[in-house]
Parts: structure tokens; C-alpha cells; sequence
């Protein structure tokens, strides 16, 4: 009787991924996924961009080299602008979601 095939475990698998396409993140809306959302202070804000280079999403939206908000149909919520402000008061602050009425429409 053969042995069934051993599967490869996290550590037998090379390291690298595997991009389809790339820049393609602006075709998925991951907002349903976030607990917390990013709120902009926008008086607190000193406009350096920090939250827009390190947003995995590009859910940060920018015209004219200033902060205006944020795209929440792509903000997963993660929080990673929020801790890179380096503001000395935060202009981004993390809030709960409303998850209880998210999906009324």
C-alpha cells in the first residue's frame, strides 16, 4: 500500500511571494474588514505625509501635497498611519468602527 505524499510545512517552503498584479489593491474595497477606523484631526495635522508613505493601502488621500482623509471603501483599518504621525499631538486618531450598523443599508 503506498504512503500518501507528505505535505510541505511553513518551514520547508521557500521564501517569496507572488504578486499577480501589481498595484492592483485599488480594485478590492477591504473596509468591511476594520474594526477601527482612522479619524483625521485635521488642526493637529503638520502635512508631512508620513500617514500616506507608510498606508499599505493607499487609503490616504492627498491633493495638492496635503492630508484631505481618508478612503475608508480601502482602509483596512490596520492603524499604521496613526502610530507614524509624528505630530506632537496626533492628527490621526483610532476610533471603533460602528459594526453594529455596518451593514445596514
Amino acid at each position: 500500500m503506498a504512503t500518501p505524499a507528505k505535505k510541505p510545512g511553513w518551514r520547508d517552503i521557500p521564501i517569496g511571494g507572488r504578486i499577480e498584479e501589481a498595484g492592483n489593491a485599488h480594485k478590492y474595497h477591504v473596509g468591511g474588514w476594520r474594526i477601527r477606523r482612522p479619524v483625521w484631526v485635521k488642526e493637529n495635522c503638520i502635512h508631512c505625509l508620513f500617514c500616506w508613505v507608510f498606508c499599505p493601502d493607499s487609503a490616504v488621500e492627498v491633493h495638492d501635497g496635503k492630508m484631505h482623509g481618508f478612503d475608508y471603501n480601502h482602509c483596512k483599518g490596520c492603524g499604521i498611519c496613526a502610530q507614524e504621525c509624528p505630530a506632537k499631538d496626533k492628527a490621526i486618531e483610532m476610533r471603533p468602527e460602528d459594526v453594529e450598523n455596518k451593514f445596514d443599508n
